[in-house]
């Protein structure tokens, strides 16, 4: 496979990666914290927009590709960060096989 080239440079905008951790509430209710895990810096580019459904109703989707230096620690069920936007993690690889980058498909939570 050909090594892909990536601007180093390009990585530019300040992200927070995030891990989820399950509790038990007083009630027996399920709560879900995150706690960040470390800051870094990636590209963020949209992809797209549109309609998404869940259940009948239909909600928003803004979908971007992040792209930052590979990590070990990372896995699609981290999200990440950037102020007040949160990008929720759907598809996370190696675009190249070399251990350089990762690429990540996100969701942005739309408020």
């Amino acid at each position: 496979m050909a090594t892909l080239f990536i601007d180093p440079g390009s990585l530019n905008q300040e992200l927070v990666l995030e891990k989820s951790s399950i509790s038990i509430g007083e009630t027996g209710e399920l709560i879900e914290s995150w706690s960040e895990i470390a800051s870094l810096w990636a590209q963020v580019e949209p992809i797209g927009t549109g309609p998404r459904l869940l259940g009948e109703q239909q909600i928003p989707e803004v979908t971007h590709r992040v792209t930052l230096r590979y990590r070990k620690n990372i896995s699609s069920t981290m999200r990440f960060r950037k102020g007040a936007r949160i990008f929720q993690t759907l598809t996370l690889h190696d675009p190249d096989d070399t251990g350089r980058y990762l690429v990540a498909r996100v969701r942005e939570e739309v408020r």
